[in-house]
């Protein structure tokens, strides 16, 4: 699984995967039938699922804004 992500990550051929990873043939290959399997759209499905949405909320006292978006003065200002 690092295999593909380091590849997704970087954008790189297949042949420039680090050896650290193995043999990048090998690798390619794995990943050949794991997309052969949809084993991917089965982990996304897995991951996805009933996401528990209770620590995604945003609460605006800790959300700071700009301060032209406050209300605060600034700007140019014409002189008399």
């Amino acid at each position: 699984m690092e295999e593909v992500l380091w590849i997704v990550r970087t954008g790189s051929p297949w042949r420039d995967l680090p050896a650290l990873f193995g043999n990048w043939s090998t690798a390619f290959r794995r990943f050949s039938d794991w997309c052969t399997a949809d084993v991917f759209k089965r982990i996304f499905d897995a991951l996805s699922g009933d996401p528990d949405m209770e620590y995604a909320m945003v609460d605006a006292t800790i959300v700071k804004i700009h301060r032209h978006g406050q209300g605060a003065k600034g700007g140019l200002r014409a002189k008399p």
